[in-house]
């Protein structure tokens, strides 16, 4: 009986090494779903850089062997390198970026890394014969609600090539420069803006900033009580400069919003080290009369 328990401890115990017991009904995890970790080797005295398509939101480090951060300045570039001079043993990380996509990383050290500069291509798969994915794609992001960032992407990038102005009175044009509110879309509670700036100058137009603002209509000295601030979640093709005799589009994702009958959306473009300023406003029936996205091509 004895050697019977003690059969039974040493097999559990086997089981356990291996990693092939658990508490409960399990499933084995397939080749399929596993998403392909990317070997990369870092050293004490040089750092490595990867370039990802997207802004990084997000960035965890297997062990303390390897420190990383995102490059000063840059939203979608971390700098990498090791902590520890001749680390032996394996460790890892992993990014997920604006758009949604999960990358992973074995890394390893070297003392001289082979990449030293990496620029992370914008696919899914290896193709149609290898269907491994190299990146996730379906990370859902707290700021997007229901949305898939990918989706997102997806959307903005239809309403800019789909190019369509289906609205054409709210805009203005002042000093040679032209801001237009082409349309306005919906989807799974998102809205998405899609404007247009044209410079029939000769001058470059260097843009500032962009503000969204919901102002009450009857208040024409304007403090920060009357003003709510909203703040877009995401911009496709975010123009910082438009050339003279050109004109520039971008598209911008919101959380849904309405405004009261006595408020006002006033959207202003200014110029760095210019005076060129554009304004112009949105009505709550313009908001309400947004295109359902479902009738553009996603492509």
């Amino acid at each position: 009986m004895m050697a019977l328990l003690f059969a039974t401890i040493a097999a559990t115990q086997a089981q356990v090494t291996k990693g092939d017991y658990y508490e409960g009904l399990t499933k084995k995890i397939t080749f399929d779903k596993m998403i392909a970790p990317y070997g990369m080797e870092v050293t004490f005295d040089k750092t490595v850089h990867i370039i990802f398509p997207s802004a990084i939101k997000y960035i965890d480090l297997g062990s303390t062997n390897i420190i990383a951060g995102k490059a000063d300045g840059a939203e979608n570039v971390i700098r990498i390198k090791a902590a520890v001079r001749n680390f032996k043993t394996e460790t890892n990380f992993s990014v997920i970026t604006e758009e949604g996509s999960f990358y992973t990383f074995n890394v390893k050290y070297a003392n001289e890394p082979l990449l030293m500069s990496v620029e992370m291509k914008d696919f899914i798969h290896d193709g149609d014969t290898v269907n491994r994915p190299n990146n996730a794609l379906e990370v859902y992001l707290k700021e997007l609600g229901d949305e898939s960032p990918k989706e997102v992407q997806l959307i903005m990038k239809s309403i800019y090539k789909n190019d369509r102005k289906e609205i054409k009175h709210i805009g203005c044009k002042r000093f040679g420069i032209q801001y237009l509110l082409k349309g306005i879309y919906t989807h799974n509670g998102l809205l998405y803006f899609h404007t247009q700036i044209r410079n029939s100058s000769n001058v470059p137009f260097d843009l500032d900033f962009i503000t969204f603002k919901i102002v009450d209509k009857k208040v024409m000295k304007r403090t920060a009580m009357q003003e709510a601030v909203i703040v877009p979640i995401r911009a496709f093709n975010y123009a910082t400069q438009v050339s003279g005799k050109s004109s520039e589009r971008t598209v911008f994702a919101f959380d849904k919003f309405t405004i009261p009958d006595d408020k006002q959306l006033v959207v202003e473009l200014f110029e760095k080290n210019g005076g060129r300023h554009q304004r112009f406003v949105v009505e709550c029936s313009d908001i309400v009369k947004a295109n359902i996205i479902d009738d553009l091509k996603v492509e």
